[in-house]
């Protein structure tokens, strides 16, 4: 009895703050926190472009708001984007440089290779910003509001974004290869993965919430859907007319198979269905600590919009470049 009047109390408090992000989060989150668990202070700003560049917000949106309307599919790729930028070297804007032959970057490390899209968008959002405040907008805080702009396109809530970050001049690869989540981790490591970014293992289940759009590549779950035995079966064979067992690799299949294309808590009713695309995905779903958590989303999907909205609020003040580090990338491909 005691859990359910502590759901409804919390329901209670989402209702009084849909659309909005506590401000107490937003000022525990203002401070960033590298890799390493040191803390820095970000200086981030929502108002930040205000007197610099009062249109970027309006001009983000818009451009993010069409991209996704023509395409729901690019919503979930930016969101991407922005994640696979900050659990690398922070949020620096570290993954849209291009290889050259003298810079090896973090597009064809392996969680990125043949998936990372939605870099045509976020250039040409650039370009725009570039016409109207020249070398004032960085490509890192148009990955972070692009995410956000995303999320809210497609259902979710927003979250007042810090603005400020500047974008780096380096790149890891072999990082990307060891920090970026893998869909085959089994719980544990999941909580170690995002642990060592400093996020609880209850922020951890909000941000997988993010399979909750998008699609995913044959080459990633094929194993699951043809040698796990916790899968519906009647889901497993759906999932095999598009990935048989040799080719296809990037064949593609929705991640959350009810709704793909709305931010919503179907993902963690499939979960409990025994519908999760990902070994990652159904692992918080496996009997461990996590269950519990998978249950309160499916049941009100407005708590994990919420806590994502949270989650995603800290994730964007990971180690960012502000000040005089780095600079403001005229191309987001390439240093200046």
């Amino acid at each position: 009895m005691a859990g359910i009047s502590q759901q409804r109390v919390k329901i209670c408090l989402v209702l009084c703050l849909v659309g909005v992000v506590s401000a107490s989060a937003y000022s525990s989150s203002s401070s960033s926190t590298t890799s390493s668990g040191t803390s820095s202070n970000s200086l981030l700003n929502p108002l930040f472009y205000l007197f610099k560049c009062p249109q970027a917000l309006d001009t983000i949106k818009k451009l993010v708001t069409n991209a996704v309307a023509n395409e729901p599919r690019m919503g979930a790729s930016l969101l991407r984007l922005h994640f696979h930028d900050c659990f690398v070297q922070g949020c620096d804007a570290s993954v849209l440089l291009a290889d050259t032959a003298t810079f090896k970057g973090e597009q064809n490390a392996l969680p990125n290779a043949n998936s990372l899209r939605g870099f045509e968008v976020v250039e040409s959002i650039k370009a725009v910003l570039e016409r109207q405040c020249p070398g004032v907008v960085s490509c890192a805080d148009i990955l972070a509001v692009a995410a956000r702009d995303s999320v809210v396109a497609l259902g979710g809530l927003g979250w007042p974004v810090g603005l400020g970050r500047r974008d780096s001049t380096t790149a890891s690869f072999s990082g990307a290869n060891s920090d970026l989540p893998s869909p085959f981790l089994n719980l544990d490591g999941l909580i170690a993965a995002f642990q060592k970014k400093l996020f609880t293992p209850n922020e951890m289940v909000a941000l997988s919430g993010a399979h909750t759009i998008g699609s995913a590549r044959c080459l990633l779950f094929r194993s699951r859907i043809y040698n796990e035995s916790d899968i519906d079966s009647t889901y497993a064979n759906q999932m095999r007319a598009d990935c048989p067992k040799v080719g296809g690799d990037s064949n593609l299949s929705p991640i959350d198979i009810t709704t793909k294309d709305v931010f919503d808590g179907a993902y963690y009713t499939n979960l409990i269905n025994k519908k999760g695309l990902f070994h990652s995905d159904q692992q918080l779903f496996s009997g461990g600590s996590t269950a519990t958590q998978v249950k309160t989303y499916s049941t009100f999907p407005l708590i994990f919009k919420f806590d994502f909205a949270n989650a995603m609020l800290k994730m964007s003040n990971l180690s960012p470049l502000t000040g005089t580090q780095g600079q403001i990338r005229k191309v987001c491909s390439r240093v200046n």
